[in-house]
């Protein structure tokens, strides 16, 4: 390989001048356009959580909300499907951005990290919103007998780790997948 190719091509004059100050404003758009990106599909992520999950059944009883077995193991789902509805939407987004978004990877995964778990965060405000309240709020000016639905809820700190997780490992799979393609095939140099 000769020296040429080793090398990048310089511009010099105002051209290159000029290319020099739009390089920080372009990858402060590439980061803010990641984190959008996943800030929608986070919220998104949270309507299909809660559209999906399926609410334990309880029953009022001397204004308390009990739950029978099988209320019991209705909420383990909340954090089984945020889990699987997290994973899923994570890789996909950071597997489509990776591929679009070619180049500038270490911008992209500073954006990528902070954007998923914002869309964590968002994905569980969203869900719980459009979820039912709070049932043992509910029972306490309800009366006896009356069957209300649990709360949609996720436990530990799956919010915070599930949704960066699967992003992470959507842009594992585009990065090594481009990484052994650009292997295979190189790019022509000019």
């Amino acid at each position: 390989m000769s020296e040429q190719q080793l090398t990048e091509p310089t511009t010099s004059g105002p051209e290159g001048a000029a290319a020099d100050r739009r390089t920080p404003v372009r990858l402060l758009v590439r980061a803010l356009l990641v984190i959008a990106v996943f800030a929608a599909a986070g919220a998104l992520a949270g309507v299909v959580w809660e559209w999906w999950w399926t609410p334990p059944p309880g029953i009022v009883a001397h204004h308390q909300w009990l739950q029978d077995e099988t209320g019991l193991r209705g909420d383990f789902s909340g954090t089984g499907t945020y889990v699987v509805v997290a994973l899923i939407a994570g890789a996909v987004v950071a597997a489509v951005l990776a591929a679009v978004l070619d180049g500038a990877e270490l911008v992209t995964l500073v954006a990528v990290l902070v954007g998923s778990v914002l869309a964590g965060w968002l994905m569980h405000r969203v869900g719980v919103a459009l979820g039912p309240a709070d049932p043992h709020k509910l029972a306490a000016t309800t009366t006896d007998g009356t069957e209300l639905p649990g709360r949609l809820v996720v436990s530990g700190a799956s919010v915070w780790r599930v949704f960066p997780g699967g992003a992470l490992a959507g842009l594992v799979v585009v990065w090594l997948g481009l990484a052994s393609k650009r292997a295979r095939n190189p790019r022509p140099s000019s």
